[in-house]
């Protein structure tokens, strides 16, 4: 006879039709756009480098995880969202070895070491990028021109560059991205063309317009929290308006900076993540605050123009504290709003 087991669980006893890999598959699809825009305006080498970087995520994922847990975990899509989110910060011309290392180190450094998925303290795929950024500055801050007449006739020169050589440049096609252009050459660049995506830059940077479509399907599909996105943003815009208002001879406009570099995909798909967020309305609001004021110094007064991904990963390891610090409200129980007027 068969043997039945009883769980006993804590209440509520609520289910919602989504699941983990329902939200995964979700994400990954509101990304073809913009995956395909990439591989439109960098050509094969923005192909391979997506592929890599995939494949180096999800081989990592199942080595660590044992031959049957591993084939578990690869049902969830995190490894593929992780490794195609990775290459979007990449330069398209990245060497394809760096990249593979840099997949391995956001699984195993980035979500294995804090036990899994749903565990991550911070975003994987910036974990990955932060590591590539300190180990290879120069390969990671090396951009090729969109929309090259050659992209899909042949690669991009440093993409093929064989482990621990020096990149070959190209220079004859590399430029400096708008953010760049701005901060060390007062060069503007035409807001269309940023949102567009007729710019230098990373795979991610292409096509801010399809970026902010894809959040839009995640937010109506409440498989993402709008608010995290549009406090970044707004907080971006808000205080990069008052300095263009005071010189903007010196400062760039708020379009400019919305879509220019990373933020539009790390408002949309990096800030955004589930476990490394935090869990209550206050505390996004001032995770969001905190990142969007975080982008603005840094890409205003640092010593680099972008700060998209350092002010993602300080939000990351600010929402635990948020958490703890925030009062919640208990599932059945008066708000503390409510509590006071009743006192």
């Amino acid at each position: 006879m068969k043997e039945l087991t009883l769980q006993i669980r804590t209440s509520p006893h609520l289910k919602t039709t989504l699941s983990t890999d329902t939200i995964m598959l979700h994400v990954i699809l509101s990304l073809i756009p913009v995956v395909i825009f990439a591989v439109y305006a960098f050509g094969w080498s923005g192909l391979t480098l997506m592929v890599t970087t995939t494949l180096s995520c999800v081989l990592t994922e199942y080595i660590l995880n044992g031959k049957d847990k591993g084939t578990k975990a690869l049902k969830d899509w995190s490894a593929v969202l992780t490794g195609l989110l990775l290459a979007l910060t990449l330069p398209p011309g990245f060497p394809l070895w760096m990249a593979f290392v840099g997949g391995m180190v956001a699984i195993a450094l980035g979500k294995f070491v804090f036990g899994g998925l749903g565990q991550n303290l911070f975003n994987p795929a910036l974990v990955g990028r932060a590591m590539l950024q300190a180990a290879f500055p120069v390969a990671i801050t090396t951009w090729t021109n969109a929309m090259a007449p050659d992209r899909f006739s042949s690669f991009i020169a440093s993409s093929l560059t064989l482990p621990f050589l020096e990149p070959i440049k190209a220079d004859a096609i590399s430029g400096a991205t708008p953010l760049s252009a701005f901060k060390f050459d007062k060069i503007t660049t035409d807001v269309q063309d940023l949102a567009l995506g007729f710019t230098s830059g990373s795979l991610g940077e292409t096509c801010a317009v399809l970026i902010a479509l894809g959040g839009l399907y995640l937010a109506v599909r409440k498989m993402l929290n709008w608010r995290i996105p549009v406090g970044i943003l707004g907080t971006v815009a808000v205080f990069t308006g008052l300095l263009y208002l005071i010189d903007p001879s010196k400062y760039p406009a708020p379009l400019a900076m919305l879509f220019s570099g990373g933020l539009m995909l790390g408002a949309v798909y990096m800030a955004t993540d589930m476990v490394s967020s935090p869990l209550s309305s206050i505390g996004v609001w001032i995770y969001s605050f905190v990142i969007g004021l975080l982008v603005v110094l840094i890409r205003i007064w640092g010593g680099l123009p972008e700060g998209v991904m350092y002010a993602i990963l300080f939000g990351n390891a600010l929402a635990p504290v948020l958490d703890k610090t925030i009062p919640k409200r208990i599932y059945g129980m008066p708000s503390v709003k409510t509590k006071t007027a009743k006192a």
